[in-house]
């Protein structure tokens, strides 16, 4: 959701909950890839691409760091990026709220993204 709000963002295209209302219309569970792939089929039908991506996902459990590469190698792929263009980063936060206790993950997104030529 993280990252689907941030191409929106970047472009000024409102946001996911926009797209896919929290109601009967938008099925229960959709995949995330499902929604991804609608954002990016309106970025190019306003005439953008994304360039780049940093991702900072909070969480005190489970521990990601060990698959960080696979996040990005995966994101990086679904997006049609270089590997290089895609950052993720892992943080355990200030270890306060759910974050901190392990009864929540957060993910930070912000993307760039450019025109298409």
């Amino acid at each position: 959701h993280a990252l689907a709000d941030a191409l929106l963002g970047a472009a000024g295209l409102g946001d996911l909950g926009q797209m896919f209302p929290a109601d009967a219309s938008t099925p229960s569970g959709i995949d995330s890839r499902t929604l991804v792939a609608a954002v990016l089929t309106r970025l190019v039908d306003g005439g953008w691409r994304p360039a780049g991506l940093d991702l900072t996902i909070v969480a005190a459990r489970p521990r990601v760091g060990d698959h960080l590469d696979a996040i990005r190698a995966s994101i990086a792929g679904f997006l049609d990026l270089e590997p290089e263009a895609v950052n993720i980063k892992a943080s355990t936060g200030n270890l306060d709220g759910s974050e901190g206790a392990g009864r929540s993950i957060s993910t930070l997104a912000l993307a760039t993204i450019e025109t298409i030529a």
